[in-house]
């Protein structure tokens, strides 16, 4: 998933301490690690899996395959979430919004985050392969270096289609929590991937015209950056547009009822909505309003599939 949050910095001298730490001390060392895997965007992606998890099945899982699942790619996903600290370390500190993070400002050191990283990748594929189906965990690792590696360390930094393309791992996660009840890739399945991924865009584009300025001096080609925030303002209203045709997919092939197509069609429309204001009637902080609404666009997008599939 591709919102990010930032957490209140520690103490820079918490990993200095030779002696015993005080409990104000490892507090900050549980503060500054708990903010390394991106907790709310963690969230987001297992509310999306638990919708994968549910709606692949007329009756309800059980609970100690969901436990396992949730432990699983919450470990994998805050990993890769680490990794990415690491890995962006340089462009957090040129940014306003990110230069507070744990490596970025030296409170965590980059070899503590890679080796807390690993553990967490281990710790999560383990339990996936052998809780859950190795098809699930072989998903979920190949998700994390799609984000780690392949969009951070390649797309980010050299293309303006960074997001698009390497929006396709953050959108995995109703994939993954599909596998992990049924065994199997399934074409439903695909459609909630494909709403995610079409979803991305928009979402990120919007954040990226309210941060042109620091994309801009971090030398990340972001398409505010390359091609300009009006042609940016088009693409967003064009990709929610689609968001628009893409979620009523899965109503269209059966899988949720009347009740999911309105109630997306509206949440859509309202999206909609803003990419229009943002095209034509654009005011100070819009596209930071935008890109806050989003995310909840998404989350309820996502309730509203559980709704239909178990009140109708």
């Amino acid at each position: 998933m591709s919102a990010e949050f930032i957490l209140p910095e520690a103490d820079s001298m918490s990993f200095r301490i030779p002696l015993l730490p005080s409990y104000k001390t490892a507090q900050l060392h549980w503060r500054d690690y708990f903010e390394l895997t991106k907790p709310k965007v963690v969230a987001l992606i297992l509310l999306t899996a638990l919708v994968g998890m549910l709606v692949a099945q007329t009756r309800l899982p059980d609970w100690q395959l969901i436990f396992w699942a949730f432990t699983g790619i919450a470990l994998l996903s805050g990993s890769a979430a680490c990794f990415n600290h690491v890995l962006d370390r340089n462009i957090d500190q040129k940014m306003a919004r990110t230069y507070m993070r744990p490596v970025a400002k030296g409170r965590v050191e980059q070899g503590q985050a890679v080796t807390f990283a690993s553990m967490l990748a281990l710790l999560g594929f383990a339990l996936l392969y052998y809780f859950v189906n190795p098809l699930t965990a072989w998903l979920t690792f190949a998700s994390l270096l799609g984000y780690a590696l392949v969009y951070t360390v390649f797309l980010k930094r050299y293309t303006p289609q960074n997001i698009v393309i390497g929006g396709l791992a953050g959108a995995m996660p109703p994939l993954l929590g599909w596998t992990s009840v049924t065994g199997e890739v399934a074409p439903n399945a695909l459609l909630l991937v494909l709403i995610i991924f079409t979803w991305t865009p928009p979402h990120f584009w919007a954040l990226a015209i309210h941060r042109k300025n620091e994309y801009k001096n971090a030398n990340v080609p972001m398409l505010p950056v390359t091609h300009g925030i009006e042609f940016t303002k088009t693409m967003i209203l064009s990709y929610t547009v689609l968001l628009l045709l893409v979620s009523l997919l899965p109503w269209l092939n059966g899988l949720f009822s009347s009740f999911y197509a309105v109630m997306v069609g509206f949440l859509n429309l309202y999206f909609i909505i803003y990419a229009v204001r943002l095209k034509w009637f654009d005011r100070p902080l819009l596209a930071y309003k935008m890109f806050k609404f989003s995310v909840w666009h998404l989350l309820w997008v996502f309730v509203v599939m559980l709704l239909d599939h178990f009140m109708l």
